[in-house]
């Protein structure tokens, strides 16, 4: 399985809601870089620390909310995933959609590094009073 298969694995895992999936790939130590002015934004350490602060607080946030991955391109050791985000803030009613891309940073088949990199102004629009 080459690193570009893993994290098309791991977005498979998302696409069916399958969360034990979609952690299966991150290191122990895994970085986990949330953009600036996403709601979530900062970077977490650790699986636990991603499942908590992003994966369950996406859940809790949002209605319908997709990941759509329309290319992933395979560096070898950096793989790159290009799509769009979508969903329905569940406290504002509003909708939105944002291009995203996600830089993953892999070593012996394990996610080391994850930067997220999207229109945080798409997601704040709907999150804002």
């Amino acid at each position: 399985m080459t690193n570009a298969d893993i994290i098309r694995a791991h977005y498979d895992a998302s696409d069916r809601g399958d969360l034990d999936g979609m952690l299966a790939p991150l290191a122990a130590d895994v970085r986990w870089t949330e953009a600036a002015g996403f709601p979530y934004a900062g970077t977490y350490v650790g699986p636990a620390a991603v499942s908590a602060n992003v994966f369950a607080r996406i859940q809790e946030d949002w209605d319908d909310y997709t990941l759509a991955i329309d290319e992933v391109i395979d560096g070898g050791d950096t793989v790159v995933g290009i799509g769009t985000y979508s969903g329905t803030n569940s406290r504002t009613g509003r909708f939105f959609a944002a291009r995203v891309a996600h830089v993953w940073r892999l070593e012996d088949g394990e996610v080391v590094a994850f930067e997220q990199f999207t229109d945080t102004e798409m997601v704040q629009r709907a999150v804002r009073d």
